[in-house]
């Protein structure tokens, strides 16, 4: 177990999911600048779905991204201004542009089996004197085996540390050891966890990677993002204190940030509802949520179905635009069974 867990907060960019991606200069920059003086090591700004994911598929941005990563550096002392890159949405030229904005951080995510593709834009990361980290999402979707593969293939293109996101929050903690373990096993640079609370394990899974060994976790205030949210960064500061684990992090600073600023900017409570619980459930990412409602009620079907649907079509991030056709073809057979 590590001595000292590096928190990664993530309220800018998951958390833009929960806020349909409406955050504004003003608010980016209140919250980076307590961040930053609450001792967070990364903080990550970007539309949801990364660079370049403000469109029709995903949902477009109220303030372009590279706005709000200029207006965050102004308040940037100590921290590192990250961004989330998936190939495939975001470009090379978006990551030199947001380099030039301010970010010193990239995360290159792609799903758990698909390292392959993250090796240009990591090598370009270097190339620009970018930390890296290799972001392998949905980890529920691999064997151990697989999963220890791709993180060595994402080391092997310059990646300073690999993080295992469970995006569905599917994962239960001993799932989430024996993740972590095999990477570990695998290479020899630093592993992060990403959790989300789907069926409320977000910080019992947070604990099990600390106790395989991570030395990154990430989280957001008030456990904002997409879902039922990610593991609670405040709340985060607070166990991990309880359980003798430095963190550098100012616990009543956080606590302070996710009550009077972030809690009122929030569209609703970050709960575990009928509809995030199914995401866990059936294994669906996170993000998937609010287009699922907006399809659901556009055909007049009970969301539930949906997230079945396509969990057991096995959907991963970036097919966003599936939901529309599962929801369509949900419609079409219900109405062929009621001739």
């Amino acid at each position: 177990m590590a001595d000292r867990i590096k928190l990664v907060d993530s309220t800018l960019r998951d958390g833009s999911h929960a806020v349909r991606h409406s955050f504004t200069e003003e608010q980016v920059e209140r919250i980076v600048e307590k961040l930053d003086t609450c001792g967070v090591e990364l903080i990550e700004l970007s539309h949801g779905d990364g660079l370049g994911g403000s469109s029709y598929n995903y949902g477009f941005s109220k303030v372009d991204t590279f706005d709000l990563l200029e207006a965050a550096s102004k308040h940037v002392r100590n921290a590192k201004l990250t961004v989330l890159l998936l190939p495939g949405i975001g470009t090379i030229a978006d990551l030199k542009r947001a380099q030039e904005c301010g970010a010193s951080v990239v995360r290159v995510a792609t799903h758990v089996t698909e390292a392959d593709v993250s090796a240009e834009h990591i090598h370009a990361a270097k190339d620009l004197g970018m930390m890296a980290v290799g972001f392998l999402m949905m980890a529920h979707m691999a064997p151990v085996e697989r999963i220890a593969e791709e993180a060595k293939k994402m080391e092997s293109y310059g990646a300073d540390y690999i993080n295992l996101a469970d995006s569905a929050g599917y994962l239960m903690p001993d799932d989430v050891k024996e993740r972590i373990g095999a990477v570990l096993d695998a290479v020899e640079i630093p592993v992060g966890f990403h959790a989300h609370n789907n069926l409320g394990m977000a910080i019992a899974n947070s604990l099990a990677a600390v106790q395989a060994g991570v030395s990154y976790l990430d989280g957001t205030l008030r456990g904002l993002g997409a879902g039922a949210g990610n593991a609670q960064i405040e709340l985060l500061a607070g166990v991990l204190r309880r359980n003798g684990i430095e963190t550098g992090a100012d616990f009543y600073g956080l606590m302070d940030l996710a009550q009077d600023v972030v809690e009122p900017m929030m569209l609703r409570p970050q709960i575990i509802d009928n509809g995030s619980m199914m995401l866990g459930y059936a294994g669906v990412y996170s993000s998937f949520l609010l287009h699922v409602y907006d399809a659901a009620a556009k055909n007049d079907l009970d969301p539930r179905d949906i997230l079945v649907e396509l969990g057991r079509r096995g959907m991963v991030g970036g097919q966003e635009d599936m939901i529309i056709d599962v929801a369509y073809q949900l419609k079409s057979s219900a109405v062929a069974g009621r001739l």
